[in-house]
């Protein structure tokens, strides 16, 4: 169903009259290379805390600051002039990934180019590019509403979020009253298809760990030790192997007890979208084929199933030539993702236990946490998560879907525990956007659509959302 093309709107034509600059500004944002995971790139973490400081206040923001953390710093502002009207709590990231492999790149990660209608760079999607419109749907209300606003707005920029966003966790946890709103508002995820306005309403959770296995105190000599001292990657490789059968399910015990299946209205919805195993493989994977639990849908298995991936192992010698040792020590980058009602701590004691009992003789191993957060669902029917989806379909003229999405945004979880907020996650990316990966980009239709449905959706929200919600 096609829904009639709305007249345009002020704040579209506010938009469509600033284009070039909006898309000038963006291009500034993405020149900043914040990798938030790499020391050396802590003046660009800071520049970018700068740029996103001063966006807020050209945009009208108030009580804009940065704020020093025990990691990277956070940014703040907010506008609370509009009394009896909701304020909603809007959260983006300045941080990005590291841009490796460089030689993939088709243009310079940090020198944003457009073509073919999209604009290439690092964060372009996620998630400064979809961060700044936020901002300047702000700029846009202002602009036509003679320097007012028709809501509340408060704004917390993080720059950890690709680093596991601890420093947010904790402000969060000892700021409810600052804070505090009625809705959030998290623009990180994508549509999915193009064209089609998509709130994700369920995300896993995650518990991120590096597992270190210790052989012998020193590496040694393979030949002369070679058959009775224990090697340590040998050790990690069969402790991690038993952790998952050829189906791919997961062998810890207790894994499974609390998961909690997709509602059927969910499921239901599900089967609606235009979704297609073999395309899903081939545009998206790129493998030889699927792989997961059986008995359950390629929908299920990365949006409603627990699961445990292996990132990275290293040990030992891997440089060109030979050398031939039993090394001392092997290291894992391990992750669960979890669904709603598992517990992470829960889950880690299990993870524990199943090491203990199953470790390889003559192998130490030590286990170390480096983020974990729970699944986060959304009620549908929560009168802001309505409001939205209406604001959506009336710009993109179709009726909007109702999406989980397999990955994790720990402050989504944040805000629900501490503050007893719901999160409207209203993303404008596309699945082929390439995040994380060589030559992300971001749809400039998606662009400057996002702002317009942004501001539309707090016009919405600001009008609507008393009556609804008394």
């Amino acid at each position: 169903m096609v829904l009639p093309a709305p007249m345009p709107r002020p704040t579209d034509i506010f938009v469509e009259q600033h284009q070039d600059r909006l898309l000038e500004e963006l291009k500034d944002f993405l020149r900043i290379p914040s990798i938030s995971t790499l020391p050396e790139h802590q003046p660009d973490i800071a520049a970018a805390a700068r740029f996103v400081a001063e966006s807020l206040s050209r945009a009208g923001l108030q009580n804009v600051e940065i704020i020093p953390t025990a990691g990277n710093p956070l940014v703040y502002g907010d506008w609370l002039h509009a009394p009896g009207k909701p304020t909603v709590l809007c959260y983006g990231h300045y941080d990005v990934q590291p841009p490796d492999p460089l030689e993939l790149w088709h243009s310079p990660p940090f020198q944003p180019a457009v073509h073919d209608g999209n604009i290439y760079a690092r964060g372009s999607s996620d998630d400064k590019g979809q961060m700044y419109m936020h901002i300047k749907a702000v700029e846009a209300l202002r602009a036509v509403h003679g320097g007012q606003l028709p809501l509340n707005l408060k704004f917390l920029i993080e720059g950890e979020e690709e680093i596991g966003g601890a420093s947010i966790s904790k402000f969060v946890a000892e700021n409810p009253a600052k804070l505090r709103a009625d809705v959030a508002l998290v623009s990180d995820t994508q549509l999915y298809a193009e064209g089609l306005p998509t709130l994700c309403i369920g995300l896993r959770g995650l518990v991120y760990m590096e597992l270190e296995a210790t052989g012998p105190d020193r590496d040694l000599h393979s030949g002369l030790y070679g058959g009775v001292a224990p090697n340590p990657i040998h050790g990690l490789m069969e402790l991690l192997g038993r952790c998952k059968d050829a189906s791919g399910s997961i062998r810890i015990p207790g894994m499974y007890d609390d998961v909690a299946p997709p509602a059927a209205v969910e499921r239901e919805s599900w089967k609606r979208l235009p979704f297609n195993d073999a395309e899903f493989l081939r545009k998206e994977v790129g493998a030889t084929e699927l792989t997961g639990e059986a008995g359950f849908s390629v929908l299920e298995r990365v949006w409603a199933r627990p699961t445990m991936e292996i990132h990275g192992v290293a040990g030992g010698f891997t440089g060109a030539g030979s050398k031939t040792v039993i090394p001392s020590k092997a290291v894992a980058k391990v992750s669960f993702r979890l669904v709603p009602n598992q517990d992470p701590e829960k889950i880690l004691k299990l993870f524990r236990d199943f090491l203990q009992f199953n470790a390889p003789h003559g192998v130490k191993f030590e286990l170390r946490v480096l983020s974990a957060a729970p699944a986060v669902l959304v009620d549908p029917a929560h009168p802001a998560i309505r409001i939205a989806a209406e604001a959506f379909s009336d710009m993109l003229g179709k009726p909007t879907v109702l999406t989980r999405n397999g990955g994790s945004i720990p402050v989504v979880g944040d805000f629900a525990k501490h503050l007893g907020v719901p999160t409207i996650l209203m993303g404008f990316g596309l699945p082929d956007d390439g995040l994380h990966s060589p030559n992300e980009k971001y749809r400039l239709g998606n662009y400057y659509t996002g702002i317009m449905t942004i501001a539309h959706f707090f016009e919405q929200l600001g009008e609507r959302y008393g009556a609804m919600a008394g």
